[in-house]
């Protein structure tokens, strides 16, 4: 056993000594190395030697401490992959037809045998599967006749009214009778499409954009526009200005805050410029905002529908991604439409199911969706971070890649001789699943692009990218 005799140097060799250790895959990325205690007894140093040297290596950010669970090894990108470029689509509007490729990527995600990076479904492990358990098990007890009944719109009351303050937190000054309630986003998604357009209409949207939103706009026989996007800033509101000078848009589709599949945010200014822009002209802008509560900073950031002043804005979120995409609870603020949504959505389907509304609204009542939104935020950015590491390692040099500031998905350009959907291919044969280029556009845009799930981490799926990284080498050559 070693003797401490001068802790000031003693701490920075542990230190060095750990770095060492990292460098060559001994603690790797993600791992957790061994406790205060046990590094002290291993290497015959004082408690406080240890401390020391654990926060000089998370200064550095070579570590991470996370509560009540320990020290990990934390992701160090030495040097960033580029970003992709600013998305470049067709200039006339498109037909849709990408439901053979969507209903392909559903059909594997059902597999158990594959490691699943293509569905951008929520981390399992992060869900608050308890809590939501229990508070179902005491809305039954509490609610034995009325959850058995129809909550006609707008939706169960005690859930509106904490949606509205939610919202208050992304700026928005709405009642809770200014929301109604969905069965999740996708039909959130479908009512507004109803209310405002009609067979053959176009509808100009971010481009890339997220295949759901493009199966919705197949199924109403919707025209789509593909708007350039920034893979950081999101949609670029000048050419969308000139897009409708020269076609009769109908409505606009945006997910401002944490696109699917980019990651990007729109900035405060640019949001409240597309929101003026629409308003001259009249037209209606479907904000959706599902991954709103997934942002990586220190603030939840503003969405499209604070700046609206004439209830053009149509916001939907839901709680898809954060508490639970079984329960199928989402809403919609329909602004000047909201007497259309609530007879669409009676007509369509009477009502969203009734036990999760009162469950939700109690755990967002009792603190516990801010305690775990504050934990899952910070698992999500790391796995983010860990994923786009392992990429750039991986993948051949030249990949781009996105640098998303909430949710949990990349978007990575490829090299421009590998095609996404022989890449799917070769990866379904070594028992990988992804997300091709192609599904995120009604114009074959993005052949050599692909979406990966980052929601988990782990080295199952660290060796997955080791993998994929090898073949997209091979499909290169």
């Amino acid at each position: 056993m070693k003797t401490e005799t001068n802790s000031p140097l003693l701490y920075r060799s542990l230190a060095d000594t750990l770095i060492s250790l990292i460098e060559k895959d001994t603690y790797r990325v993600g791992e957790r190395i061994p406790s205060v205690r046990q590094m002290s007894k291993q290497q015959g140093v004082s408690i406080s030697t240890v401390l020391q040297a654990y926060l000089l290596l998370e200064n550095q950010g070579w570590i991470e401490a996370r509560p009540q669970s320990g020290y990990y090894v934390r992701a160090k990108v030495r040097e960033q992959a580029p970003e992709p470029e600013i998305s470049s689509p067709v200039k006339d509007p498109s037909q849709v037809s990408l439901h053979e490729l969507a209903m392909m990527l559903m059909r594997d995600s059902t597999d158990p045998e594959l490691v699943q990076l293509g569905l951008a479904l929520p981390n399992p492990n992060y869900l608050p599967i308890e809590k939501i358990n229990q508070a179902l098990t005491k809305a039954a007890k509490r609610h034995a006749v009325d959850a058995h009944r129809y909550i006609v719109p707008p939706g169960l009351e005690e859930l509106r009214v904490q949606i509205a303050k939610r919202a208050a937190l992304a700026g928005c000054q709405l009642s809770p009778n200014d929301f109604m309630i969905t069965s999740g986003g996708l039909e959130a998604m479908d009512l507004c499409l109803h209310a405002v357009c009609r067979p053959g209409d176009i509808v100009a949207i971010e481009s890339p954009m997220y295949f759901g939103t493009l199966q919705t706009l197949e199924v109403h026989g919707l025209r789509v526009l593909e708007i350039p996007t920034h893979p950081r800033d999101g949609l670029n509101v000048e050419a969308l200005s000139f897009a409708i000078q020269y076609n009769p848009v109908r409505a606009v589709i945006v997910i401002s805050n944490f696109n699917n599949p980019l990651g990007s945010q729109m900035p405060d200014e640019k949001k409240k410029e597309l929101v003026e822009l629409l308003a001259r002209h009249d037209i209606p802008l479907i904000e959706n905002n599902v991954y709103g509560e997934l942002y990586f900073g220190e603030k939840r950031p503003l969405v499209c529908k604070s700046f609206d002043k004439k209830g053009l804005v149509m916001l939907i979120s839901a709680f898809s991604k954060d508490i639970s995409p079984g329960l199928r609870i989402g809403s919609i603020a329909p602004g000047r439409y909201k007497t259309e949504l609530e007879w669409l959505k009676f007509t369509i389907n009477t009502s969203s199911p009734t036990l999760p509304q009162y469950a939700i609204a109690d755990f967002i009542e009792s603190g516990g969706y801010d305690h775990h939104l504050r934990r899952i935020r910070r698992e999500y950015a790391r796995n983010v971070e860990l994923m786009s590491s392992a990429v750039i390692r991986y993948f051949p040099s030249g990949v781009r890649l996105t640098r998303p500031s909430g949710g949990f998905v990349l978007w990575v350009q490829l090299p421009e001789n590998v095609d996404s959907l022989e890449l799917y291919k070769k990866a379904l044969a070594a028992k990988i699943t992804l997300a091709p280029g192609y599904v995120f556009s009604a114009s074959n845009q993005y052949a050599n692009f692909i979406r990966l799930n980052a929601a988990e981490f782990n080295y199952n799926i660290e060796r997955s990218l080791e993998k994929l990284g090898n073949i997209i080498k091979e499909m290169r050559l």
